[in-house]
């Protein structure tokens, strides 16, 4: 069976492929059907390969065994990648904005797209849109920060597409500017992206707690252990894509060590076992 990384890796040299194949495809069009837009689009898709290389170098670096120099591994150099990620689609967002805003400023000269720019935009819509509910359904069974920010790179270079295909067929219907304008309108849906993935890396870089559904789960998981009479005290911080959990747990007073222990080490195996993104769980048993 393929591990994360393997996992990780075939996704996105997919992804890359598709790209690469996808930004020629469109930038050709682009320029053949003098369309503003498609050449901006196009432009987003190059910007995919270079952010799913990136991808590819945080996960990497996250499964890095622990070491002297970090004790509590490497998994944080995913959210680094995710938010190197976000900073490169917001640059990529204002070149298209801005392009776009030049061409509206100074639109004298405003060409009418040809139809191949027309056909260029359905078929990105159509393989953006599958390449991101492909990559998102790995991101989601890994639990990779990374992959769900190339997921949505991927998404937005689909409504990028949506708003160059609106933007050529206003054009070619009599309203050129639409075609510059469509480009300051995806330059709006990359930078909405590019905020959310980083403020989804920076929560996870700041220890953020799990949400309230994953905690009430892992009450659950507890409670339904014998010998375990109340959870005094239950802490998550989320470390990169791992979790690490504090708990207090109250047994009877009157047990042996050696019985609290073993209680408490059953919590501890079938909490990391029900929960594969908890890296370790730290348990003190209190006296009920």
């Amino acid at each position: 069976m393929e591990n994360r990384t393997q996992i990780t890796m075939r996704v996105s040299r997919r992804s890359i492929a598709a790209n690469v194949l996808l930004s020629v495809v469109k930038l050709l069009s682009g320029v053949l059907a003098r369309s503003g837009a498609m050449v901006s689009d196009a432009i987003h898709s190059a910007s995919d390969v270079v952010s799913t290389i990136i991808v590819m170098i945080g996960v990497k670096a996250s499964e890095k065994a622990s070491d002297r120099e970090h004790p509590y591994g490497h998994e944080r150099m995913e959210c680094v990648a995710a938010i190197v990620l976000s900073a490169i689609l917001m640059a990529t967002g204002l070149l298209v904005g801005w392009s776009g805003v030049e061409k509206i400023v100074h639109r004298e000269d405003l060409p009418v797209p040809g139809i191949a720019a027309l056909f260029a935009a359905v078929l990105s819509i159509a393989v953006k849109e599958g390449m991101f509910w492909y990559t998102r359904h790995y991101a989601r069974s890994l639990d990779s920060e990374a992959l769900m920010a190339d997921a949505w790179h991927h998404r937005s270079d689909a409504l990028s597409s949506v708003g160059a295909l609106l933007g050529i067929a206003g054009a070619r219907l009599g309203y050129p500017i639409l075609d510059p304008l469509s480009s300051v309108v995806i330059c709006v849906f990359i930078g909405k992206a590019a905020i959310d993935i980083f403020r989804d890396a920076v929560d996870k870089m700041v220890d953020h707690s799990c949400d309230e559904a994953t905690e009430r789960a892992i009450r659950g998981c507890v409670m339904g252990h014998e010998g375990v009479e109340h959870i005094d005290l239950l802490r998550t911080r989320e470390f990169g894509n791992r979790i690490y959990i504090e708990l207090e747990i109250s047994v009877d007073g009157q047990l042996p060590l050696v019985d609290a222990h073993a209680i408490a080490e059953r919590v501890h195996n079938d909490v990391e076992m029900a929960f594969p993104q908890v890296k370790h769980i730290m348990i003190h048993v209190n006296p009920a």
